[in-house]
């Protein structure tokens, strides 16, 4: 593929290409009519690849990798895993399918614990994460409380508060593992508590994640413009530089994602307010900054703010067809990985904005009727072991921060960590960073909905 490092009309690009479809979520309906809940979108903060067309991605087991197996018995369930029946287990994975990186880390999981435990792991890859938890939801309404369909699930934010409310997660389980005690949570509260809920051992920690800005160095030195470090030199940004940025709208985990981070930059001498459910009176406090930014952007977005993306993986393909100078995404190793894969071009640049990077923590759930829970928790138990963490945080594999304290490993188990390679798109990690923490799940859907109500659908 051609490497693109030149400024783009916006107006070639065709806007046919975005398909507005989107497949119902199978038993939806069924759970809000006997429960009367909605589910909320998800909120995963990672970067995406490509654009997903429906809600579920095509099913696909993951075993007989090739990877050999290097890792070496480092729990008290190894030998009790195995034997946990005579016939290999399956469990479920349900996790968003959009990014190489995570499908591919997952298939080298799937291989060790094929081979370490015999256990067959199969990754549901997910366009939403709210489909498998409106597809938990329907099968507890219709009485299917002992061989549910979904085992684990990659969750956090909305999507956990949802699932502790309608009480869809097996409680009390992420003590028994015997890695989690590495993440050291009586030192470290992040690691029990997801977007201010206490997780109540319904969901282990897997990973961090913070949100990055990338640009195309190119663009900038054509436009004799500089990346904005601040969400007010961003708006300075667009107004010298109409249409080269943009984010997709809230219903989408990285549009709601910006507007957070908006709300909280915007509302320095308001931020406590984030850190409690929402009301009335706080919510009130601070959207007039929020939209007063908003209403300046907008017109200086690309298609005028008029027309916006549904969808994250929209937003990288346009930095990598020109169409854009600036984006962001809640996976910085992203970056990387698709300039090497010719997705993004290789003058793209990837950097944090000093006014605060939004981060959080992401979790695995255990759904209350998982028909296979001992080797579902064997699973987690070795997505937490410091092998599996390690690997997850090379640049090359994934790049996602891991959640152990390094201070209660081994020296030999700290040097699994040492990851010597250097990319030129890469995030600095040696820059300090001011990390703003997730408000509280219940902001969420409140911002999302204020947004709807002044802007209106814009796709």
């Amino acid at each position: 593929m051609q490497r693109n490092s030149v400024l783009v009309n916006p107006k070639a690009f065709c806007s046919s290409c975005f398909n507005k479809s989107r497949s119902l979520v199978m038993g939806v309906a069924l759970a809000l009519l006997l429960i009367g809940s909605q589910v909320i979108a998800a909120s995963h903060a990672f970067a995406v690849l490509h654009e997903v067309p429906s809600a579920y991605f095509p099913s696909t087991e993951l075993h007989g990798h090739s990877e050999p197996l290097t890792l070496a018995s480092t729990d008290s369930h190894s030998s009790s895993a195995k034997d946990l029946t005579q016939d290999k287990p399956l469990v479920r994975f349900h996790a968003w399918g959009g990014s190489a990186q995570v499908n591919g880390y997952l298939q080298w999981v799937a291989a060790q614990v094929n081979q370490r435990f015999n256990i067959e792991l199969q990754h549901v890859k997910l366009a939403d994460t709210s489909d498998a938890v409106s597809r938990v939801l329907a099968e507890k309404a219709a009485g299917n409380h002992d061989n549910g369909s979904v085992d684990l699930i990659w969750i956090n934010g909305e999507n956990f508060a949802a699932m502790k409310k309608h009480d869809l997660l097996a409680r009390g389980w992420v003590d028994e593992l015997h890695h989690f005690s590495l993440t050291r949570p009586e030192k470290n509260p992040a690691m029990i508590t997801d977007f201010g809920e206490a997780t109540l051992g319904m969901e282990a920690p897997w990973g961090k994640a913070s949100m990055v800005f990338y640009y195309r160095s190119a663009h900038m030195k054509a436009l004799d413009a500089v990346p904005p470090q601040t969400l007010h030199e961003l708006l300075q940004f667009a107004q010298k530089a109409p249409g080269r940025f943009t984010y997709p709208v809230p219903s989408d985990y990285l549009g709601i994602s910006f507007i957070k981070y908006a709300a909280i930059a915007l509302n320095g001498d308001k931020q406590s307010l984030f850190y409690k459910p929402v009301t009335g009176q706080s919510l009130q406090a601070v959207l007039p900054a929020l939209w007063a930014y908003l209403d300046q952007l907008h017109p200086n977005m690309w298609q005028q703010g008029e027309y916006m993306l549904r969808q994250a993986s929209q937003l990288q393909r346009l930095v990598g067809t020109g169409e854009l100078t600036l984006a962001f995404s809640f996976t910085a190793a992203e970056i990387p990985s698709a300039v090497n894969r010719f997705d993004l071009p290789d003058d793209v640049r990837t950097y944090v904005m000093q006014d605060g990077s939004l981060a959080n923590v992401h979790f695995v759930g255990l759904t209350y009727n998982s028909g296979n829970k001992a080797a579902a928790k064997t699973v987690v138990n070795f997505l937490l072991s410091p092998e599996a963490q390690a690997e997850k945080q090379k640049l090359a594999v994934w790049g996602d921060d891991t959640v152990l304290d390094m201070a209660t490993l081994t020296k030999a188990q700290n040097v699994l960590f040492k990851d010597d390679t250097v990319h030129k798109s890469a995030l600095d990690k040696s820059l300090s960073t001011v990390l703003l923490a997730e408000p509280h799940a219940s902001w969420t859907d409140k911002l999302r909905e204020a947004w709807y109500e002044r802007y209106g659908a814009r796709y």
